[in-house]
């Protein structure tokens, strides 16, 4: 199959076949009217329009944009759960719907994996290729060859023109040749080094694929200047590069991690530190007379400074905080070591989620005497304060915890946070807390 036409009617079909199977099968008196098929089907085809759920690209793999059957599955939930109230229906037994829409979103996952496994393999032996050529060479022709060389991505690479000579077995021609070549070896994109033409090249370019069925791609001159959260946008029809597009600035992904954050804290709050504070009050007796919680001014998102909570585990001094703990820091007592090997003395962190200054997942909170000297002597140190801190982090699960000793432990403690942060996904989340959990139960003693 060389074209993919077929591709989004067909799977539209099949997710329609499923949805109506279902619920013809659970339930055949409501389902069985004209309707409650129009609503259903409604439902759920202005559902995934509105989050422009069908459009795939070719470089989008299974886990390229997993949120949008979620929120899809949500979005059909609620319209499924509208129509008893719309129509005046007796909802029933939940845990019978319950059966039904996990059967459905289940078999339409399933659907998803077997769609994206099954491309990638016609892709691997050559089928829904597409035929790529490069004009121009530059540093970036090497980074997207990276792309193209991918094989189940189904790109054909056959080569680049570029004025100057080289001994590169892609090496295909000067610029000029390229039109001919164009017409005799069925290319379908080119991909355009906007650099390496001049203005007239360009214009001359674009009218010939137009009038080819050719698709052009312009790679834009940013003079080098790149980051994983760059995105092009449009001002009226100027180009405008945003280096810093961060996933955690869409309104759905603040309202989901939101969501997430309140429902785990509450968790934790209500089955946790409802009983757990009393019995570290109670043994924090043995050791001092101090409260039990100790609190430290931290900087939040956009540098907001806020009061981060923790059960106390240090005894009291006047360098609390500026000093960072150390390796046997006799500040510790011995409840505290306890606490801190155990990460529970972070606990009471959770009320700081509650009360959104915190997130359940993000860079960790560094005292404010430590921002003011990362800020300066760590590159993109700041690109942290874009998103809310966190109880435990990316970079604490890949052992940057503890102790500062080394330059390069704060840099590469920063180097995960941006990554992080221009990489948050819901799944990325999970991933870190069950890690986190892991490395509780292991024993890891930490230094934040």
């Amino acid at each position: 199959m060389k074209r993919s036409e077929l591709i989004v009617p067909v799977t539209i079909l099949i997710h329609l076949l499923l949805i109506n199977g279902f619920l013809a099968w659970f339930i055949p008196e409501l389902y069985f009217n004209l309707y409650s098929i129009l609503f259903f089907n409604a439902t759920w085809l202005l559902s995934a329009y509105a989050i422009d759920y069908y459009p795939t690209s070719r470089k989008e793999r299974f886990f390229t944009n997993l949120h949008k059957p979620i929120q899809l599955y949500i979005l059909f939930t609620l319209g499924y759960f509208a129509w008893f109230s719309l129509s005046d229906t007796p909802l029933g037994s939940a845990q019978y719907h319950a059966y039904l829409l996990l059967g459905l979103f289940g078999s339409l996952f399933a659907y998803r994996i077997l769609f994206y496994y099954t491309r990638a393999k016609y892709r691997e032996v050559g089928g829904n290729a597409v035929n790529v050529v490069v004009i121009g060479r530059d540093r970036n022709l090497k980074k997207i060859r990276k792309v193209f060389d991918e094989p189940d991505l189904g790109y054909r690479y056959l080569g680049y023109f570029d004025n100057s000579y080289s001994k590169s077995p892609t090496y295909l021609g000067k610029v000029e040749e390229a039109f001919a070549y164009f017409k005799n070896n069925q290319v379908e994109q080119i991909f355009c080094i906007a650099s390496r033409l001049s203005q007239p090249q360009l214009f001359n370019l674009m009218a010939f694929a137009d009038n080819n069925l050719i698709k052009l791609k312009i790679i834009p001159d940013n003079k080098e200047i790149f980051t994983r959260a760059m995105k092009i946008e449009l001002y009226d029809n100027v180009p405008v590069l945003n280096l810093r597009e961060l996933p955690l600035e869409t309104p759905y992904a603040k309202v989901v991690k939101r969501i997430f954050d309140v429902v785990f804290a509450l968790i934790v709050i209500v089955g946790v530190l409802s009983w757990l504070s009393p019995i570290v009050y109670l043994l924090q007796r043995f050791d001092s007379n101090e409260p039990l919680f100790f609190k430290q001014k931290r900087h939040g998102v956009n540098r907001k400074v806020f009061w981060c909570y923790k059960f106390r585990s240090m005894a009291t001094t006047a360098d609390a905080d500026t000093k960072m703990m150390t390796k046997n820091d006799k500040r510790v007592t011995k409840l505290g070591r306890i606490l801190r090997k155990t990460s529970i003395d972070e606990l009471p962190q959770f009320y700081n989620v509650l009360l959104g200054n915190m997130s359940v997942v993000g860079p960790r909170p560094h005292m404010e005497v430590h921002t003011e000297k990362y800020q300066v002597s760590v590159d993109k140190y700041l690109v942290r304060h874009f998103v809310k801190p966190g109880i435990t982090g990316l970079a604490q699960i890949k052992g940057y915890r503890g102790e500062i000793v080394e330059q390069s432990d704060i840099i590469n403690r920063t180097r995960l946070d941006v990554f992080y942060v221009e990489k948050w996904s819901l799944w990325l989340d999970v991933k870190i807390i069950i890690k986190t959990v892991l490395n509780a139960v292991q024993g890891e003693e930490k230094a934040y």
